[in-house]
């Protein structure tokens, strides 16, 4: 079990988190009891009472791709984690590094550091292994939008620009059985997987706050890269659904390894996949 560090070093107090989803709001939980104070925002009006029944301070937050609305205290944090992946909706997608851009304008000069979410969707499947020196060419429109939003931070906050990009998140309601439950056929079985779990996606999130180690970019996906058809074949029986009848080939992949992880934010993973 990791052992987080209690003790805010030079006045780390205050984190603002955007966007508490499924991964945004699992993160204050552990945040408020490490004793930080937590600020989180909900485009839902209904979802306040919800935020303040966590001991969450909470903001209704509304942003386009032209202007943010809200109560520009949020922003007035020792750190801004900016949670919102973009949505599938085509006409959303294409706003996302906009989006992106009105949330940096309204945080600049008020949150101290800024760490944004992103996704490994920046890397494309080339056949190889991944680090954080990598070059990028997404293949995909989400991680084209992604990319974005990270060059106009990078634009915005050169000196102190802080990107996590998460791998395939799993955990709690969202069971990896269900991807592939009971379909035949499914193409690439013998391509490696790259998941984190929201455990470790929250303690390399801690650990980050804990070493101060700001201004670089993590890739956050688990060391461990099964086969898929190995890994969805387990998860399924292991849930009580349906196997998958996956094809043994090998096609369109890639490993995702973090450089960056081990050696600034020493930590250690929990979870296997």
């Amino acid at each position: 079990m990791i052992q987080y560090n209690t003790t805010h070093k030079n006045s780390i107090k205050t984190i603002s988190i955007l966007g508490c989803g499924w991964f945004g709001l699992a993160f204050a939980r552990k945040l408020i009891q490490l004793s930080y104070e937590v600020k989180g925002s909900t485009t839902t009006p209904e979802k306040l009472s919800k935020l303040s029944a966590e001991g969450i301070q909470p903001f209704l937050i509304n942003f386009t791709a032209d202007q943010v609305s809200a109560d520009p205290d949020f922003f007035d944090a020792d750190v801004l984690f900016i949670c919102i992946p973009p949505r599938r909706n085509s006409t959303e997608l294409l706003d996302y590094p906009q989006k992106i851009n009105s949330i940096l304008a309204a945080a600049k000069d008020k949150s101290k550091h800024v760490v944004l979410i992103s996704s490994t969707s920046v890397y494309a499947d080339e056949n190889k292994t991944v680090n954080e020196t990598s070059e990028t060419h997404p293949d995909t429109d989400s991680g084209k939008v992604v990319l974005a939003a990270e060059i106009r931070f990078k634009e915005l906050f050169p000196e102190n620009c802080t990107v996590i990009r998460f791998a395939g998140l799993i955990g709690p309601d969202r069971n990896p059985g269900r991807f592939f439950a009971g379909k035949s056929n499914v193409p690439n079985g013998l391509a490696p997987v790259n998941l984190i779990h929201q455990t470790d996606a929250v303690g390399i999130a801690v650990k980050l706050l804990e070493k101060q180690a700001f201004g670089r970019t993590y890739n956050a996906c688990s060391p461990n890269h099964p086969a898929k058809m190995e890994f969805y074949t387990h998860a399924a029986k292991s849930t009580g659904l349906a196997e998958p009848n996956f094809i043994a080939e090998k096609k369109d992949w890639k490993i995702v390894e973090s450089v960056n992880v081990p050696e600034f934010l020493g930590y250690a993973f929990e979870v296997g996949i």
